[in-house]
């Protein structure tokens, strides 16, 4: 598999309950092999991207109909992490903490992609009311 990108690539990634229990009663069905891989191939080993691509994602989006105007696939697999990164900022969630999720070396790689997704006009109008209503009442 060899190293990851960075120190900061190396984490623990936290999981609603649903998913570890739906995680470990996939790993005692799951082929074994020497590297304990939860996501192996059907022999047990490192299961290569463009399979899971071609032959589960792909179909996936097709059966659904989540295709372009030429009936391709709409999104890669690498979609499917920008979307996690967009939900966990609609929900409020702090930009060091997604930062740590995604495995971003620093603050300003999770910004420069995701930066415009924590703006919000109302949050804007709302800070100022509140700068101003602390100023006056000192």
């Amino acid at each position: 598999m060899g190293k990851p990108k960075s120190r900061s690539s190396k984490r623990t990634i936290p999981m609603a309950p649903a998913v570890v229990s739906a995680l470990k009663a996939w790993k005692l069905e799951c082929p074994n092999g020497t590297l304990d891989l939860v996501f192996p191939n059907g022999k047990g080993n490192i299961e290569n991207h463009s399979n899971i691509h071609n032959r589960v994602f792909v179909p996936l989006l097709v059966a659904n109909g989540i295709v372009d105007s030429d009936g391709k696939a709409k999104f890669s697999f690498h979609a499917l992490r920008h979307a996690a990164a967009s939900l966990f900022i609609e929900q409020g969630g702090p930009p060091k903490k997604i930062q740590s999720i995604l495995g971003h070396s620093s603050i300003m790689m999770t910004m420069g992609v995701y930066g415009h997704l924590f703006e919000s006009p109302e949050d804007d109008v709302e800070l100022f009311a509140k700068m101003e209503n602390d100023l006056l009442a000192a």
